[in-house]
């Protein structure tokens, strides 16, 4: 899926500022190079049905392995390792005797302390990963996981790890066997090491993305093979609402196009992101926040949500605007399957320029059924005129007003809104009662 910063952003996906993001939500890797990883999987959605479901069936399986997941292996033991390769410390001896050993403590102390102390977190890694291949061995593993795990056993298959395999802890060695081990590992597997972090990140971010899926119920996206551009919902809401209200969503060739209305505050943004942050997660290959998920794979996902002006450019709000529509029409051209999210369409100019422009993007958007839109807008008169096209869906969210406060329910429901409530708002905030005191 083709996804750029933009969108990204819109979504919510990283942090902007000082907001919070999926990303930190959803990050429960056990290491920094796992989180790293994992920020990399996030930005970088995946192409086809095969490897999502690849990655589906990985993180399931780390689910199901989680009670017996190796624990040798934690972010202070990666951090030791990395840093042992760069410590100036005297030669290690290779084969030292008793006495060597005991000239090398004694003439050497910090150095010896330093080499003993690596060494214990480079067995716990080596031993990690042992563990983690036996926890595999019984199982069909899939293609992407099993090649992950097939170079890890390349790597570690060495004659100088039987000693590893043999004991249960550093602990269990002689300071002879110790720098022995410290020797070889500094000294000959040294990329080998490096490499074997890179492996661990790799696991360590789906470990991280499987401990997500079972910590807030996310469930697997079903993706189904179909011409046309299909998402189907129910149950879905927004990981960083609070408490969220549920939505039940389809989207199709026959109602590609869903036209949102209600009054601000009243749950627009965050339905627009909840949808388009679920078909993202997807094609990542994680779990939703929803009950049940079905949707075709698409090729690209593009928003128009929080457009700024450019000082330094010279270029306003509304060029912005018009300038992001005219990239999304470009994208729609090439005919593969988008998802189209706008959020408040044309918020740079008057009302009336507005309804005017407004109505010329949807209908011309309205043109392709080879993908999704979602676009909301408090311009609720221009819905009469749509009416007439077929492929359109009314939907939008009900505030009540009891006793001059706002309600919102943040329910979905058939039609379009027409609330007008800005005046309100102004006056339950004391701004309008402020004005007349000034």
């Amino acid at each position: 899926m083709e996804i750029d910063k933009t969108t990204l952003a819109d979504l919510l996906m990283f942090n902007n500022g000082e907001e919070t993001s999926v990303y930190n939500k959803l990050d429960l890797c056990s290491t920094t190079h796992g989180s790293e990883q994992l920020r990399i999987n996030f930005a970088t959605a995946l192409k086809t049905r095969d490897e999502i479901v690849d990655v589906q069936q990985i993180l399931q399986l780390i689910i199901k392995k989680q009670a017996t997941w190796p624990t040798q292996i934690s972010n202070g033991t990666v951090m030791v390792v990395e840093k042992f390769f760069d410590s100036p410390i005297s030669l290690i001896p290779s084969h030292p005797s008793v006495m060597e050993t005991y000239s090398y403590k004694l003439l050497h102390g910090p150095d010896f302390a330093l080499v003993t102390y690596s060494v214990k977190h480079c067995f716990d890694f080596i031993k990690g990963f042992k563990v983690l291949l036996n926890l595999f061995s019984s199982e069909t593993v899939p293609a992407t996981l099993k090649k992950v795990l097939s170079s890890i056993e390349q790597i570690i298959h060495k004659e100088q790890f039987t000693i590893v395999e043999n004991h249960k802890s550093c602990d269990e060695l002689s300071n002879a066997q110790k720098l022995k081990l410290a020797h070889f590992i500094r000294y000959g597997f040294k990329h080998n090491m490096l490499d074997l972090v890179v492996l661990y990140a790799k696991i360590d971010a789906w470990y991280g993305m499987a401990m997500a899926v079972k910590k807030y119920d996310l469930v697997f996206p079903q993706f189904v093979q179909n011409n046309d551009p299909v998402i189907e919902t129910k149950g879905l809401y927004h990981l960083l609402v609070q408490e969220p209200v549920a939505y039940d969503v389809i989207l199709n060739q026959k109602t590609n196009f869903l036209f949102l209305t209600g009054a601000n505050m009243a749950g627009k943004s965050t339905f627009i992101k909840s949808v388009g942050a679920a078909v993202f997660l997807a094609h990542v290959g994680t779990g939703v926040p929803a009950k049940e998920m079905k949707l075709t794979l698409f090729d690209g996902l593009l928003s128009n949500i929080n457009v700024s002006d450019n000082i330094a450019k010279g270029e306003s709000y509304f060029y912005n605007e018009v300038h992001r529509i005219k990239n999304t029409i470009i994208k729609l051209s090439n005919g593969k399957k988008w998802l189209i999210l706008i959020d408040e369409l044309f918020k740079g100019t008057n009302v009336q320029d507005a309804m005017k422009c407004s109505s010329t993007v949807i209908e011309g958007l309205l043109k392709t059924r080879n993908s999704l839109f979602i676009l909301s807008t408090h311009l609720y008169e221009i819905g009469e005129g749509l009416k007439k096209y077929p492929n359109i869906d009314f939907k939008y969210f009900e505030t009540s007003v009891i006793n001059d406060q706002l309600q919102f329910s943040y329910h979905l429901k058939d039609g379009i809104s027409n609330d007008r409530l800005g005046y309100l708002i102004l006056k339950r905030e004391g701004v309008v009662d402020m004005l007349e005191k000034i």
